[in-house]
């Protein structure tokens, strides 16, 4: 996987998994656990308490609103009882609902998605389709204030290791293909890119789509560097694709998209690259909610006191502080980092060796910007050293001599600017 020059002037070439065939007999079935936990983002301005106690069963399918202003829903994704509803902080600050159902092994469908008729449009996506597996949320797509020009289907995983949506364009194309037209009029945007490796442009076949090949080495993905390589726009410092007119979305959103409205079914079910202790990968198929240890157990994957589950991959997943962490929309991964062989981060200064410049492809001063960073001067980082300008694609942590934790360090960064902005606003 990793290619590095003799003499370490060049930075190291580090390959996405180029499998281009997959079969069904490839995708484990994990079977449906006891319970279940959604986890329901909170928009940013209702901080109400919950209240289910009305709501006692729940059939497969269901739409339960948690606000009155219809922001805030789950759907469902099995049938049974409500145990628990709490609140529950997740990654950088965000706030989720929880909610843990009882499962019954027979599901019983709800049919109010399949009453919405043949007319697809965005509010008939948005009433029941907000979250798709790999989208946590689709409304990002119907902005008002950036509406969009393109949409880039991602063919290829974010990060390494994960061959998810890969994996879906070989088992899911006509689904695919049914969903790029289902996405072409709900979103009346006609410029729709579908980004694949080079070399897996026969696995395209039949998708009204223009097809956009990237070299398969890590991070030509990411959207900004998609966008600069493919599309010859630049992304400027601070801004998105979306500021641009371009919104990203994976090839697995699209394919549960195109199987929802044609099968008037809703999407329950996600598929997930399982990364081994030894590095090796196998996928699941499991109900949105599953336990990670219930799909640990499918495989005979044993958690050690020391050992690390990351929900992502390697170079952009984030730690799962326990085993009854659930499957969410955007899982792709499971990874497994056994605990003997995990290289610890050091409290120790930049001893600047120089790799984390060389190697960043956003070409920030990181060894600089670190050093701001860790004594909280972020907001230096940003105007001096380019913070606003990472794609965070973490290359700097991890060629770091020092083992300086330098991703978690800009993604802190990142988010105390955000929290810094908001302060400012609501106090103007």
């Amino acid at each position: 996987m990793i290619k590095r020059p003799f003499f370490c002037l060049r930075a190291p070439r580090l390959k996405y998994p180029a499998k281009n065939s997959y079969q069904k007999e490839d995708i484990t079935e994990i079977k449906l656990p006891d319970t279940i936990t959604l986890l329901v983002e909170r928009s940013g301005s209702d901080n109400g308490e919950i209240d289910l106690s009305n709501v006692k069963q729940v059939a497969t399918g269901q739409k339960i609103t948690l606000s009155g202003d219809n922001l805030d829903y789950f759907i469902s994704t099995a049938t049974g009882s409500i145990m628990e509803v709490c609140a529950f902080a997740g990654y950088m600050g965000k706030r989720y609902t929880s909610i843990t159902i009882k499962t019954e092994v027979k599901d019983q469908w709800d049919d109010a998605f399949k009453k919405i008729g043949d007319t697809i449009s965005a509010e008939s996506a948005l009433g029941f389709l907000r979250s798709l597996p790999g989208e946590t949320d689709l409304s990002r797509l119907f902005d008002a204030g950036k509406p969009l020009n393109s949409i880039v289907i991602n063919g290829v995983d974010n990060d390494l290791l994960v061959t998810t949506n890969q994996a879906v364009i070989t088992l899911a194309r006509e689904d695919l293909a049914l969903g790029v037209q289902y996405l072409k009029q709900i979103t009346q945007v006609n410029d729709v890119f579908l980004m694949i490796h080079s070399g897996a442009a026969s696995g395209a076949y039949g998708i009204k789509a223009e097809i956009k090949t990237i070299d398969p080495i890590y991070p030509n993905a990411a959207p900004h560097l998609f966008m600069k390589k493919c599309l010859g726009r630049i992304i400027p410092a601070g801004m998105d694709s979306r500021d641009m007119g371009v919104g990203f979305i994976n090839a697995e959103a699209v394919a549960a998209l195109g199987r929802a409205f044609q099968k008037k079914e809703f999407p329950i079910h996600k598929i997930l690259t399982i990364i081994h202790k030894d590095g090796s990968t196998t996928h699941a198929r499991a109900r949105i909610g599953t336990p990670i240890k219930h799909v640990l157990a499918a495989f005979n994957i044993e958690v050690r006191h020391g050992d690390q589950i990351i929900l992502g991959g390697p170079m952009r997943g984030t730690f799962a502080y326990s085993e009854d962490m659930p499957v969410q929309w955007n899982t792709d991964a499971v990874m497994v980092q056994d605990g003997g062989q995990i290289t610890p981060c050091e409290d120790t200064p930049c001893i600047n060796c120089g790799e984390c410049v060389r190697v960043c492809p956003a070409k920030i001063p990181v060894n600089m910007l670190v050093r701001l960073l860790e004594n909280g001067r972020y907001e230096e980082g940003a105007e001096e050293y380019d913070l606003l300008s990472c794609i965070e694609c973490g290359l700097c942590s991890y060629v770091c001599t020092a083992r300086i934790p330098i991703f978690h360090y800009i993604m802190l960064g990142k988010y105390e600017l955000g929290r810094i902005k908001k302060a400012e606003e609501t106090n103007a």
